[in-house]
This record gives C-alpha cells, sequence and structure tokens, in this order.
C-alpha cells in the first residue's frame, strides 16, 4: 500500500484505531485514513477488529490514575484528547460568562508537531502499528529529527510508545516490543542537557512579570491578571503539568502561611508555600475572575462549587492546557522588549523552574529545601539543575585568570617608557577593551613614576571629552582622573 494513497481510493475498511480521529461537526465527511485499515493477517485481535485494539489502549491508559497523564500519554500517540477524557469520565467544564466580545472559547492548539504522534505517522506511511518494527520506531524518530522536533519531545513520545508495546507484548497483541533497542546514538534528551537551559537573572524575571500585567489593546484585564498569576507562580518552582491541574481547593493555608496543594509526577502531593509575590499575584487574578464570572456569588445546590473549579482558568472555565502555557510565556517574553530580546525564543515554564532552583542555590537555601520544593525525587537531581546551569558570573574564575595575564604583561611589557607610549597608543584606539587595558597600564604607570601624573591626567581628561567614548571607558577614565588628583584640567 502506497504512503502517498489518495483518499478517494482508500475504499470501505475496518476502522482499527478510530481514538485517533478528530470529532467533526454533525454531517460531515470523516476522511478514511491507513489506520482504519484491515488488520494484518495474523491479526492477534481476530474479528475484534477496531473495538478490540481500542479496548487495549483504553485499559493501558487507565492504569494511570491521573488524566494529565493520561492526556500527555495520549498526544505522543496522536489519539483523540476527547476520546481520552471520556475515558476516565471526566465532567466538561461548565462554561463561564465570555471576557471577550470577539469569542468565547479561543481556538484549540493541536501543537506544531502533531502529525508526527506515533499513530498518525503510522497512517502517512501506510504501516499497521501492530506490525511495527525497531526500524519503523527508528525512521519514525528520523522524520522527527528532520522536522525539528525538540529532543525533550522525541524522548517522550519514545518512552510512551515503548510502555505502550510493553503492554501490548504482555497482552499477546504483538510478539516483541519494537521500542526495546539501544537508543544510545539517537541524539536524545540526556542528563547533560540541562547545561543548555536558559538561567534567567532576578531582573529579567521581575521584567517578564512587568510584561505580563502590561496593558495593551485587546488583552481583557482578567487575561493580562492571570498572565501575572501565571509567571508568578512559576516563580515557585512549579512543572508546566502541575499548573495546568492545579484547582482552586489547592489553595490553603497550613502552619499559619499560605500554600499550594501540588500533584506531581507519579502522582506524589507536596505542599508548596507562598511567596509574598505569587500570593498578591494570585489574589488579584481570582479577584477579577470572580468580578467578571460572578464567582463570588453562591452556587446554587447541587452546582459544582467554586473551590472546584481550576485555580487558573480559560475564558470558558476549563483547566488551561499546558501547550497554551507555553504560549502564553513565550508572548509576554516576547513583549518584556530588550531585557529577554535574546532568550525569548527560548523561554518556557521550565526555564523558570530553572530560575527557582539556581536562585534559591546561590542565595544559600539548603538543597533538600530546594528538592522538596520542586518535588525531585532526589536531591542529585536538583544538585545537577543547579551545577549543570549556567554560572553566576561571580562563580567562575575568569577574571582572576585575565588579572594574571595582565599582570604577567606588565612585567614583560618592556622599559617604562615603551610601555607608556604603548599605553597611550592604545587609549587613542576605538577598541574599548584596550582602551581599559590602557588605562590599567597607566595607572601602574603613574604609581610608579609619579612624574607622569599629569600628563596621564591631560591625556584622560581628552579622552571624557570625546563625542562618544564607551560608557565604561569614560567610566573608568574618569575614575582614575580623579585618583590622580585632577592634574591637567
Amino acid at each position: 500500500m502506497s504512503a502517498d494513497l489518495e483518499p478517494a481510493s482508500l475504499g470501505n475498511r475496518r476502522r482499527v484505531v478510530p481514538a485517533v480521529r478528530e470529532r467533526h461537526a454533525p454531517g460531515a465527511a470523516e476522511r478514511p485514513t491507513v489506520v482504519d485499515a484491515e488488520f494484518v493477517p495474523d491479526d492477534p485481535l481476530g474479528s475484534g477488529g477496531a473495538a478490540a485494539f481500542d479496548a487495549l489502549l483504553g485499559d493501558w491508559l487507565l492504569g494511570y490514575s491521573n488524566p494529565r497523564t493520561r492526556l500527555s500519554y495520549g498526544d505522543a500517540l496522536g489519539l483523540n484528547r476527547d476520546w481520552v477524557r471520556d475515558l476516565g469520565g471526566q465532567p466538561a467544564a461548565s462554561p463561564a460568562p465570555s471576557t471577550s466580545r470577539r469569542r468565547a472559547t479561543p481556538p484549540r492548539r493541536t501543537g506544531r508537531h502533531r502529525d508526527l504522534a506515533w499513530f498518525r505517522w503510522c497512517d502517512r506511511h501506510a504501516l499497521h502499528p501492530l506490525a511495527a518494527t525497531s526500524t519503523d520506531v527508528k525512521r519514525w524518530q528520523a522524520d522527527m529529527v528532520a522536522a525539528g522536533v525538540r529532543k525533550t519531545t522525541r524522548a517522550h513520545r519514545l518512552a510512551v510508545v515503548g510502555e505502550l508495546y510493553r503492554y501490548l507484548v504482555d497482552a499477546g497483541a504483538v510478539p516483541a516490543n519494537p521500542a526495546a533497542f539501544d537508543r544510545g546514538g539517537l541524539g536524545l534528551a540526556s542528563r547533560a542537557d540541562t547545561a543548555a537551559t536558559v538561567v534567567l537573572t532576578a531582573e529579567q524575571v521581575d521584567q517578564l512579570l512587568l510584561a505580563a500585567g502590561r496593558p495593551r489593546r485587546g488583552l481583557h484585564p482578567l487575561m493580562a491578571r492571570r498572565a501575572v498569576a501565571v509567571v508568578a507562580i512559576f516563580t515557585l518552582g512549579l512543572r508546566v503539568a502541575e499548573l495546568a491541574g492545579l484547582r482552586r481547593s489547592d489553595l490553603h493555608q497550613t502552619r499559619g502561611r499560605r500554600a499550594l496543594r501540588v500533584t506531581g509526577k507519579g502522582d506524589k502531593s507536596r505542599i508548596v508555600y507562598l511567596s509574598g509575590l505569587a500570593a498578591d499575584a494570585i489574589d488579584a487574578y481570582l479577584a477579577e475572575r470572580d468580578r467578571w464570572t460572578r464567582g463570588a456569588v453562591l452556587a446554587n445546590p447541587g452546582a459544582v462549587g467554586p473551590r472546584h473549579s481550576p485555580l487558573i482558568a480559560t475564558r470558558d472555565g476549563g483547566h488551561m492546557d499546558p501547550r497554551d502555557i507555553w504560549a502564553l510565556i513565550r508572548r509576554v517574553a516576547r513583549a518584556a522588549g530588550p531585557a529577554l530580546a535574546d532568550v525569548a525564543d527560548r523561554m518556557g515554564p521550565h526555564v523558570l523552574r530553572h530560575f527557582y532552583v539556581t536562585a534559591a542555590a546561590e542565595a544559600g537555601a539548603d538543597m533538600t529545601h530546594v528538592q522538596a520544593d520542586v518535588g525531585h525525587a532526589s536531591v542529585d537531581t536538583t544538585n545537577r539543575v543547579y551545577n549543570q546551569a549556567a554560572r553566576h558570573p561571580d562563580r567562575s574564575a575568569v577574571d582572576l585568570v585575565a588579572s594574571a595575564i595582565l599582570a604577567a604583561r606588565s612585567r614583560h611589557d618592556g622599559e617604562p617608557d615603551e610601555r607608556y607610549r604603548a599605553a597611550l597608543d592604545a587609549l587613542a584606539a576605538e577598541d574599548p577593551v584596550e582602551q581599559l587595558v590602557a588605562l590599567q597600564q597607566l595607572e601602574r604607570v603613574a604609581e610608579r613614576h609619579p612624574e607622569r601624573a599629569r600628563d596621564i591626567a591631560a591625556h584622560l581628561a581628552g579622552l571624557t571629552r570625546q563625542p562618544a567614548p564607551h560608557p565604561r571607558v569614560a567610566e573608568a577614565a574618569a575614575a582614575l582622573h580623579a585618583r590622580l588628583g585632577g592634574s591637567g584640567r
């Protein structure tokens, strides 16, 4: 069967993985897909066909009690999200009054590389999932590399596929796991990738918060407050899925301090105390949300109470999708201007999580406390995030090494007159680095030969009067001129 088979020639075939279908409007024609094709000849599921395979998928996903985990795994396979939600009987969120006059519900984000999810890739290549081999899985990975899929995404999808086929082997649906091979040469995410993560300064995070709340045309005040609350919560070290899953009832008080009850990986719960900054941002957002959605009014008997609603909600009152949270952080970073211009396209929730770990560690926090805050299973993970991140400049020895080089240069730069003339020539150059080194040389000459101080001060005065000297050069020249007593003015 050709991979570029036209829809009209597919004919009538039994459905195999209907769970990958998106729901269409009533009456809309469904496009047949290769995943809907008949089973391979030695089909171990027999006449059950599509229903049997759907049942296996559903049983495997229901082995994970966390609905966010099921959605994440379903996305890696390319399953319909509504179908995955229906497995756990998740109720649909009650629509809230719209905060936009243009549309009530934003368009759903499906992800840039959704067509490269496993089942959808199989569909495009006329490959039945139960007939896949390790070669097919490697080809799938190669196609994702060619499409620019991030290595963390590729690693996650491969891990999900491996878990699914491990289950299918146990169920007798496939003879072997096609994802069980040595993955060392695939260039997937590893522990060393922590060092590639952007590390923000406190000033940059402050600019991010200011940009999130800055009014702009078309931005509803509630959405601005929500953006500030999202950024503020991430400064507590949460993961994106943890924030997306928070409910209003998770906001509580314990030991005299306001906190969030956070459900992390493996359904492990932890208490995350609120900073004053985060508490103020959450309170401002919830107050604005109650004002616009009338959430402060007592609910009718039998209605879902407001405390069971999402802490951070969409316009229709549901939980935010992690992909929308990623997009929000990127948008805010781009709006922050020059402070984040160099890193805006690499910004995301995990960058703020790294900021929490590095900022806490450099402030002297006990790493076991930081481990508990961010929900790492081991303090070794916390230490690795900190030690492999881009370090603060004060933790570097580059300045000490440069000082040693300059000291050695001063010892071997020839006679005093020669050093003096070389420094003056460098001072007249346009390279600010050479000018700064020349200023250091002139200061040493003035210390060793006080009779030259007046001439040096005259040169410095001329430098500071130039139309546009480099700010650091002008500052250093003015300081040296002052130390020399202002001679030559």
